[in-house]
């Protein structure tokens, strides 16, 4: 399960993406809820992109409202990422991204086995 990364840096976006970095900053370490690069399809200009800031995490706990259980929408599963009530919302809409990242930090998951 990704619980953080490393954003992209401002030049590696342009220089691998073709696209202008957002004009706001981002932290290099990316954790749940933090704002941080990514790409998508631009709504002005057919088949261009644009680089923008997002929160990392489908369903930000700032537009979760007030009063529901706060749940966590970091990880999706591919089998259910068009069923599940906190994904299919955003999932059958196309909204769509690509995340810039140059570092990846997964945590290592066996099984525990019950004694």
């Amino acid at each position: 399960m990704c619980t953080n990364y490393a954003a992209a840096r401002r030049d590696y976006l342009f220089r691998h993406y073709g696209v202008l970095p957002p004009d706001d900053p981002w932290r290099d370490e990316i954790y749940k809820d933090y704002a941080a690069p990514v790409i998508r399809r631009a709504n002005e200009v057919p088949d261009a992109r644009e680089a923008l800031l997002a929160t990392f995490g489908m369903v930000p706990r700032k537009h979760i409202p007030p009063g529901v259980k706060v749940f966590d929408t970091m990880n999706a599963r591919a089998e259910s990422v068009g069923e599940r009530r906190s994904f299919s919302g955003a999932w059958k809409k196309l909204q769509l991204c690509l995340i810039t990242w140059y570092r990846l930090d997964v945590e290592a998951w066996t099984p525990q086995k019950s004694a």
